[in-house]
């Protein structure tokens, strides 16, 4: 017998909206699922906690997928299984330009595959493109929320901390900023016929211990959870939900 739920997220195979925001932490996916109407809880296990309600007359999932492209891959390829076809990622990222402050959102454009992951499912020449529809979609809900935002294209990297290797051999070609699982939901998106896009909060410039002279193995100072970036990713979660609105409308039109 068909199982009624799929076998690593446990997210039911039928019955979710067709709009998503998938973000790393499940606390996250709660606080951004509170801006719900009539929201509830589908699933919680493992990293992957999935909320289901409302917004402004637009049903929609919110999912985690935890930390890393490779977990995060399931929770996406999981999700399209179950009928989802529109994804827009809320995640935080490290600045790689001069002008992109704690707590600015980034609207990615496209995301260069360093995602542990996907190279291993397709070649890297495989470009990682958000659909231009969600990038202007985000663009629109940032500017219309007076939000600090920046447009450009960001880096996956399946390694958190700089390492041994040089972080900035992208250095001069303008990425926006550092993160960890985009680029394996662009590639999900891109071989499913999937809209997909990401909005990125920052929450620090990257390797700046490293840059100064410190341990590049070290923890180093880094801090998400201060003020500044708790209201960035406020703001985001605002901004994400109204994409979606926006691209829902656009569907409809």
């Amino acid at each position: 017998m068909t199982q009624e739920v799929l076998p690593v997220t446990r997210v039911p195979r039928t019955g979710l909206p067709a709009r998503a925001v998938v973000v790393g932490d499940p606390a996250r996916a709660a606080a951004v699922a509170g801006l719900l109407d009539g929201a509830e809880e589908v699933s919680y296990h493992r990293e992957y906690r999935v909320f289901r309600g409302s917004r402004r007359g637009v049903p929609v999932v919110v999912a985690s997928h935890g930390v890393g492209a490779p977990g995060a891959i399931l929770l996406f390829q999981e999700l399209a299984d179950a009928g989802v076809r529109t994804f827009l990622r809320l995640g935080t990222a490290g600045s790689m330009k001069p002008g992109i402050g704690d707590g600015d959102l980034v609207v990615a454009e496209a995301a260069v595959r360093d995602d542990g992951v996907t190279p291993q499912l397709l070649p890297p020449e495989y470009p990682a493109v958000c659909a231009p529809e969600a990038v202007l979609a985000l663009q629109r809900a940032a500017r219309e929320a007076g939000a600090p935002h920046h447009r450009g294209i960001v880096w996956t990297r399946a390694a958190f901390r700089p390492g041994l290797l040089p972080l900035f051999r992208y250095g001069g070609a303008g990425l926006a900023a550092i993160e960890m699982e985009l680029s394996a939901l662009l590639v999900t998106a891109s071989l499913r016929g999937l809209v997909a896009g990401g909005l990125l909060v920052v929450d620090g410039v990257n390797a700046d211990e490293t840059a100064a002279g410190g341990s590049p193995l070290s923890t180093g100072g880094y801090d998400p959870h201060r003020e500044v970036v708790a209201a960035g990713v406020a703001r985001g979660a605002v901004v994400v939900l109204e994409a979606l609105r926006l691209l829902a409308k656009e569907e409809r039109a």
